[in-house]
């Protein structure tokens, strides 16, 4: 049986929390590592292209709960280095967002406006903005991919097309990556192939429907416990469409989401970087609690 993994956006606090996820799973007997298939959006690429490269799993969260990530500067969008105050604000973009998944306008369109917004921000170099992504990939070459299967998400920041990085598109995974964690605002479009790109959840915080095929699909859902409201609500639609998708080819559908615990050491901003280590911890948490209700899914053959 094919297991594929989905992860899903949600700024650093989501990559903290989904990496402690990861760990505590591990740790109670689950390796989400062993994966036939990752697919990450936003935040999830990062995760899933560790652990695509086959980062250890039990110590995955280490890093950030000691508040210690080797080589990494933490963007700050006004001055490209290390960062540490108050989060940027989003609420222009959620609204966006919100339109995109909402249904009344059509989707492409509204992303193409996000596009726009993106491509006129002024915001960190886009130089600068790849060296933020640290020790996880410096050594890696420039056109490395995991061999394991893994695939990000993208949007064209001109045409608001959907795009999926797999091995086949022939682009270094760090760049893929990269063009799946630009937030448009806060971070640069991505240059790919003379085109520049950005944050693949502004066509769905997880895109699951991209891991049809599988029969087992495990979805890690940050935005589905993080979000409230109307967009709350246009996510969480979004979401059972996908889920219906995968259900519809055969698979059987596992969704993980944060814990009322996780959602209070989020705060309000997933991308409040002072958030994680408590993330972190809670996902930690959270994945020892939950190992042995994934665990015979994961198993089973």
């Amino acid at each position: 049986m094919t297991r594929a993994l989905v992860l899903g956006g949600g700024g650093p606090v989501g990559i903290a929390w989904e990496s402690g996820l990861v760990a505590g799973l591990a740790q109670g007997g689950v390796d989400l590592g062993q994966a036939d298939f990752t697919l990450g959006t936003s935040a999830g690429s990062f995760v899933g292209a560790r652990l695509a490269l086959g980062a250890d799993t039990p110590t995955f969260a280490d890093a950030i709960i000691a508040d210690r990530i080797p080589g990494e500067q933490r963007p700050s969008p006004s001055r490209g280095g290390a960062g540490g105050g108050p989060p940027p604000d989003l609420t222009a973009l959620m609204r966006l967002m919100g339109e995109a998944q909402g249904g009344v306008r059509n989707p492409a369109e509204v992303r193409q406006e996000i596009g726009a917004f993106a491509l006129a921000a002024a915001t960190m170099l886009e130089a600068a903005f790849l060296e933020t992504f640290g020790k996880s990939f410096s050594t890696l070459p420039v056109d490395a991919w995991p061999d394991r299967g893994f695939a990000c998400t993208a949007v064209d920041a001109e045409t608001g097309a959907f795009q999926l990085w797999t091995k086949e598109s022939c682009v270094g995974v760090v760049r893929a990556v990269a063009s799946s964690c630009s937030v448009p605002g806060i971070y640069p479009p991505v240059t790919l192939n003379g085109r520049r790109y950005i944050d693949g959840g502004m066509r769905s915080s997880t895109n699951a429907d991209m891991a049809a095929g599988h029969r087992l699909v495990i979805v890690v859902a940050v935005r589905l416990g993080a979000a409230g409201g109307a967009l709350g609500e246009r996510i969480q639609a979004r979401f059972d469409e996908e889920v219906e998708t995968l259900k519809d080819g055969g698979a059987t559908v596992v969704t993980i989401t944060p814990d009322e615990d996780a959602v209070a050491a989020f705060g309000p901003n997933l991308m409040d970087f002072r958030r994680r280590p408590d993330a972190a911890r809670a996902g930690l948490a959270q994945g020892l609690a939950y190992a042995a209700d994934v665990k015979p899914y994961w198993d089973a053959r």
